[in-house]
């Protein structure tokens, strides 16, 4: 965010005193009342303290969410019509303070204002659409052939239960709304830990759940670490482990949750190529590499993160069009490409951010792989530790 913008007055009033837990509808000290600092990014100054999840807050807030999925509830008689107008008035609210939602995620996460405003409204639309989705998850009857007898089967869809939620600090908020939204129109409860670099605008969400009518322990957020993020894969009251960040800690989630049968959803980060021949349109393939290269500073698990091209285009390719160069700031802003991007040829000294496909017919098609490594927020010096 540009040091000139004017905070508004709720942002300014957000950041004026440490963010605290919220468990069972109730903003908390942590445990011992431990807590960590959240950092600008740009400035590298801190915004604000934030209350730090030990192992007997998972406790508390694991409790707090069974109590709440549990029969008898205020949330497990809440029809499906009312949980899809529920998350419906979640969106509104979202959308109406749109700003509010996102100067908080330019300052904590470090991307544009514009780039953080469109991130704010596809959380909102993403309650808007699974509001549709309440009415619609329906059960089955199931025609049975036993010769003299008669049977009724069916089946029909349940919440699974106290969901953990452990999200990466790219898109805190989208990602946040990804593990809330989903698990609450099937009926579930949420734990959820926003990753330690970017947790405001999830606390905010958490506010925003409770103002739009969200029965307490339904959602509860737990800033904290990674020991945080193992305390409720480890938990036995926890039913499910929703989790986006590194391959490493996935497979680390995947054999702890196998202690109790959790059931455990992975988004994990891979080497996504693109692909040029020279019969594309090399307009638009160059601006699609660009973005798909730079979208997001590179932070981004989908990102191309190798371009392999047809050797006939190779040249054009790395130069890029002068239409493209004109247009696209993501190709003219540095004249020394990332590390993913350089040519792989062993006898070569030219650097560019494709790599030729016409190698030696003995070559692996995949080969070289570029480096795995967790990236950094792009407009941070610091590296960050792997989110989980």
């Amino acid at each position: 965010m540009n040091a000139s913008t004017q905070l508004l007055p709720a942002v300014s009033t957000f950041l004026s005193s440490p963010k605290q837990l919220l468990i069972d509808g109730e903003h908390v000290d942590a445990e011992g009342g431990k807590t960590f600092a959240t950092l600008n990014p740009a400035t590298e100054k801190e915004l604000v303290q934030v209350a730090q999840g030990s192992a007997a807050d998972v406790d508390r807030a694991v409790d707090a969410a069974r109590r709440a999925f549990e029969a008898g509830s205020p949330w497990s008689v809440m029809t499906p019509r009312e949980r899809s107008h529920l998350l419906w008035r979640v969106g509104d609210l979202i959308e109406e303070r749109t700003e509010e939602f996102a100067q908080l995620e330019s300052l904590d996460n470090g991307k544009s204002l514009e780039s953080a405003r469109g991130d704010v409204g596809v959380a909102a639309e993403l309650f808007r659409y699974f509001a549709g989705w309440a009415t619609k998850m329906e059960g089955t009857s199931i025609p049975m052939s036993v010769p003299g007898r008669e049977f009724h089967a069916y089946t029909r869809r349940e919440p699974i239960g106290v969901v953990a939620g452990i999200v990466p600090w790219n898109f805190p908020l989208t990602m946040a709304c990804f593990k809330i939204v989903p698990a609450i129109t099937a009926g579930n409860t949420v734990v959820l830990k926003p990753a330690e670099q970017t947790p405001l605008t999830a606390l905010l969400l958490g506010d925003l759940l409770l103002e739009a009518g969200l029965p307490a322990g339904v959602v509860n957020i737990l800033p904290g670490f990674g020991d945080t993020g193992a305390g409720l894969v480890d938990h036995p009251g926890v039913d499910k482990v929703a989790f986006t960040g590194s391959t490493e800690v996935g497979k680390k989630i995947a054999a702890a949750a196998s202690g109790n049968l959790k059931k455990v959803s992975l988004e994990l980060g891979g080497k996504a190529p693109n692909i040029i021949f020279a019969d594309a349109d090399l307009d638009a393939a160059i601006a699609g590499a660009a973005l798909a290269g730079y979208f997001n500073e590179g932070q981004c698990c989908v990102n191309g993160s190798r371009l392999y091209v047809e050797r006939s285009v190779f040249d054009q390719v790395v130069e890029g069009s002068p239409q493209q160069r004109g247009r696209s700031p993501s190709v003219t802003r540095s004249t020394r490409p990332p590390p993913w991007a350089r040519s792989s040829r062993p006898s070569s000294t030219r650097r560019s951010w494709a790599t030729s496909a016409a190698r030696s017919r003995t070559a692996r098609p995949s080969s070289p792989a570029a480096p795995t490594r967790r990236p950094t927020r792009a407009t941070s010096s610091r590296r960050r530790s792997s989110p989980a």
